[in-house]
């Protein structure tokens, strides 16, 4: 199951995408790795998550509702390496194959960042990225250039109405409104 299905001539088809990397600049110059989520890379987020040292701070971007609560940017408190892993196990499906929001995961000691977008996307930023690098080449990524994101539609699975509502209950998050760029149009 899918955050997004790809449309393909008129067809909305699940498809896993190959697991290829890429190393692009930021706007602020510095390098970040980009890369989608096959689907025989289940856990990876929790996997990248568990190279960064505590404590980690999560940052859940509710963009699109579907009853389950009010959207907006929820802010966790500092998390311990078991809090954050007993979190991604606990919903692992839901980040996975819904695409109502936006995980962010930041280690402040490492000044690491990890990115998991609602079109499958993960973004690891932060300095030096040659340990996440030999990582990803391990598990059976390669390097080369992702391909734009065609056409597509989110899945918002009623299956996961529960998993939505029990995260927002699981922690005690700040909540800020959305952002401009945070909206899913």
């Amino acid at each position: 199951m899918r955050k997004l299905s790809l449309n393909r001539n008129g067809c909305l088809v699940e498809e896993s995408p190959s697991a290829i990397f890429e190393v692009e600049t930021m706007s602020t110059g510095k390098a970040r790795i980009a890369l989608s989520v096959p689907d025989d890379q289940g856990g990876l987020f929790a996997r990248l998550v568990r190279l960064l040292p505590p404590p980690f701070y999560v940052l859940y971007i509710l963009h699109t509702t579907r009853g389950e609560g009010e959207t907006g940017r929820y802010q966790s408190d500092e998390l311990s390496a078991q809090e954050l892993s007993r979190l991604l196990d606990r919903y692992a499906s839901f980040f996975a194959g819904d695409g109502r929001h936006d995980l962010w995961v930041h280690s402040p000691g490492s000044g690491f960042t990890l990115v998991w977008d609602r079109h499958n996307f993960l973004f690891v930023e932060g300095e030096p990225l040659d340990d996440i690098r030999r990582v990803l080449m391990d598990l059976g990524f390669h390097e080369g250039r992702l391909e734009p994101l065609e056409a597509h539609a989110h899945h918002y699975r009623a299956e996961f109405d529960e998993d939505a509502a029990s995260l927002l209950d699981e922690i005690d998050w700040h909540r800020t409104p959305l952002r401009p760029e945070d909206v899913q149009w």
